[in-house]
């Protein structure tokens, strides 16, 4: 027998009378549940996880799986004691807090004197363009500019929309429900007020979509899950509620992944209007298909780890994914409490800036979310501006032409480097664990059906004890710390590949189409983001703005849908 076997049969023995001992105290009645947790804890990765031991562990969880889902969880099980042992090895000291917040006073109003935002839209006058087609591609503040000026109603601009959702959605299928009563009386209404002198800013009148999480009454709000299909919702969603009241139209709840994975929902797979054979990615994938097609003015998304920064680049659509508490998440479907944040989708930045004007703050209702201060546009000169950038040894900054164009623009370019000493990816169990509790009720009920791969996820989140979901916590604290050093050094940063650390960082990303690449006859965008500031959205949007106008590729829009 080699050396190998002699380890593994002698790891064997150690785990039987781990389980004899287990069996032995459960069977006279003795041990807590925490007890029997932390002998299973003494397991290691180098321990093989079997079916088995998943069968006799089944108990710490309260579950019953049938026997091929006891294979499958074994293995997501192994690969998270991988990952358990990885965030093992981070030395933290006994004075490091998790990043977690309790906050006395939830509700409680910060500041009730702080002004949410000043935006000012882009105030200069367009003619309405000769066919729809152009008209429907137009960015919210050419919208605002027609109906403004009344070269456009509301409802003529609502009815638009509405046929093209219509007409586009069997092939997209970025549509989950039509509002059209609810549009055609709320585009009624823009319209008499600005007969009577009453104008509610940049998005009076606008259509606009709202991702399927987002809940507003007299409609489902079905999270893309079969088995919430039929729920209704009898809440308005605060980005809603302060939608209707910026004078926006709501033309439909559009198509997510379920449960806020992918892009693929009960009613089929929505599609990528640059390519229909691929999906447009999620889980705001109605959002960004929409958008990128022409269907609606602007939408809303919502992002946990990329759900607005990935269909935005399969898209070529432009989005904002604000600084985690800067948008009120009252009555949107939670997935990760520390780590959901809502967003727009747009055809600009710009458009990106005007939206969130009219969403961000605190409401009284979710605990998070807080009052800080945004302008538009920004006030100053870019040349003030440091625009961090991620070195290549194999590149110099005169081979890079994005940050060639930010040298134009008069930028400050300074080089940086990401933290890279965490298992940022390992501490993404955070979102599992969070989702696992969120949708507990489906897992120990069995309940699968049309839930993508969230089911194995559950029950694997499931098998994560709290001490290790804090100790996650703890090393997020310890990147937050390293962020907070990197950003003091700039506005902002180009590219890299951020999407695990800013999303448990929080810091707000703008993502914009970026270039096109062309395969036979299907031409799909290319896309580029930027990282900004902790609650720095003015100087972000400034810079990634900028950026947008020299280039243009947000002006070019899909042909074949």
């Amino acid at each position: 027998m080699s050396e190998v076997d002699e380890s593994t049969e002698e790891q064997a023995c150690k785990l039987f009378d781990r389980r004899a001992v287990l069996a032995s105290l459960a069977g006279l009645g003795i041990g807590t549940s925490v007890f029997h947790r932390a002998l299973a804890q003494q397991l290691t990765p180098a321990v093989a996880v079997t079916s088995e031991m998943i069968r006799q562990a089944e108990w710490v969880a309260g579950l019953e799986l049938a026997e091929e889902d006891r294979a499958v969880v074994a293995g997501r099980v192994q690969s998270a004691m991988r990952r358990f042992e990885e965030m093992r090895k981070v030395e933290v000291g006994y004075d490091l807090p998790p990043a977690l917040l309790f906050n006395a006073a939830p509700t409680m109003q910060h500041e009730d004197s702080l002004d949410r935002s000043t935006v000012h839209a882009n105030a200069s006058i367009i003619d309405k363009p000769v066919d729809d087609e152009a008209l429907a591609f137009l960015s919210v503040n050419e919208l605002g500019s027609l109906i403004r000026t009344k070269q456009i109603s509301s409802v003529e601009l609502t009815k638009l929309y509405l046929d093209r959702l219509h007409r586009f959605d069997e092939r997209l299928k970025c549509v989950v429900t039509f509002t059209d009563e609810l549009a055609l009386r709320q585009a009624k209404k823009a319209d008499d007020e600005l007969a009577g002198g009453k104008y509610r800013g940049p998005l009076h009148g606008i259509p606009w979509g709202a991702k399927d999480l987002i809940a507003y009454p007299g409609y489902k709000t079905t999270w893309g899950a079969t088995p919430f299909k039929d729920q209704n919702l009898e809440v308005k969603a605060t980005v809603a509620e302060r939608l209707d009241r910026a004078g926006a139209v709501l033309v439909a709840k559009l198509s997510l992944g379920a449960l806020a994975m992918g892009d693929k929902w009960f009613g089929g797979m929505t599609r990528n209007p640059w390519n229909t054979e691929q999906g447009s990615s999620g889980s705001s994938a109605g959002s960004a298909s929409a958008v990128a097609a022409g269907l609606v003015g602007f939408a809303l998304g919502s992002e946990t780890l990329g759900s607005i920064v990935s269909p935005c680049r399969r898209c070529g659509t432009s989005g904002l994914r604000p600084t985690f508490g800067r948008v009120s998440r009252f009555g949107c479907m939670t997935l990760a409490w520390s780590m959901d944040k809502i967003g727009p989708i747009c055809r600009s930045l710009e458009d990106c800036a005007i939206v969130f004007g009219a969403i961000h703050g605190h409401d009284g209702r979710d605990g998070t979310a807080v009052n800080e201060p945004f302008s538009w546009p920004m006030e100053g000169n870019l040349s003030k501006l440091r625009v961090g950038y991620i070195e290549k040894s194999d590149e110099s900054v005169a081979d890079r032409p994005d940050l060639q164009v930010l040298r134009e623009l008069g930028v400050q370019l300074v080089p940086i480097r990401l933290p890279d000493s965490l298992p940022v990816w390992a501490m993404t169990i955070i979102l599992n664990t969070e989702a696992s509790t969120v949708f507990d009720e489906l897992n120990r009920n069995n309940i699968t059906e049309g839930l993508n791969t969230w089911p194995n996820s559950f029950r694997q989140g499931a098998f994560v004890s709290a001490v290790e979901y804090l100790r996650a916590n703890r090393l997020r604290t310890l990147l937050m710390k390293q962020m907070e050093a990197l950003m003091s050094g700039v506005d902002c940063y180009v590219g890299g590949d951020d999407l695990a650390i800013t999303n448990l960082t929080g810091h707000p990303t703008a993502v914009l189409p970026n270039g096109f690449d062309q395969k036979d006859e299907v031409r799909t965008p290319n896309a580029l983001t930027f990282t900004g500031q902790l609650f720095g959205e003015t100087k972000l949007l400034a810079v990634a703005n900028a950026y947008q106008q020299a280039t243009g590729f947000h002006r070019e829009h899909p042909t074949q849908v």
